[in-house]
């Protein structure tokens, strides 16, 4: 179905949200960093990002910057610290969950994100 680049400095997390995704037809690329989710950013053309936005002393502002400047590529702060990444500088992600996210929810967001460009109300 899409490509979608998970991206988590808990790599337990990450795997997490892979498996999820995968479970649901996705292909799900893992990343451990900002960097190397922008890495991955540069080399493959992306669905959708799912990340994290503390990540360890990285932030993920770059990442939702990245994302954005790859033909708007839609992206899901998924976080603890949801406050924190909604009051950040744009872009903006198109929607943010607090952690622990509901797999059923994620997938249905995600999935709305693919199939119309828009949030879920």
């Amino acid at each position: 179905m899409a490509r979608i680049l998970c991206v988590d400095d808990e790599e337990v997390a990450v795997r997490l949200k892979c498996s999820i995704l995968e479970r649901a037809g996705h292909t799900a690329t893992p990343a451990c960093s900002a960097d190397e989710a922008i890495a991955h950013l540069d080399a493959a053309v992306f669905d959708a990002v799912v990340t994290d936005w503390r990540l360890g002393e990285e932030s993920g502002r770059a990442i939702v910057q990245a994302a954005k400047s790859h033909a708007s590529t839609p992206v899901v702060v998924v976080s603890g610290f949801v406050s924190e990444a909604f009051r950040a500088a744009e872009p903006s992600a198109d929607l943010y969950l607090e952690k622990p996210v509901n797999p059923d929810e994620l997938l249905k967001i995600i999935n709305a994100l693919l199939g119309s460009g828009l949030p879920p109300e």
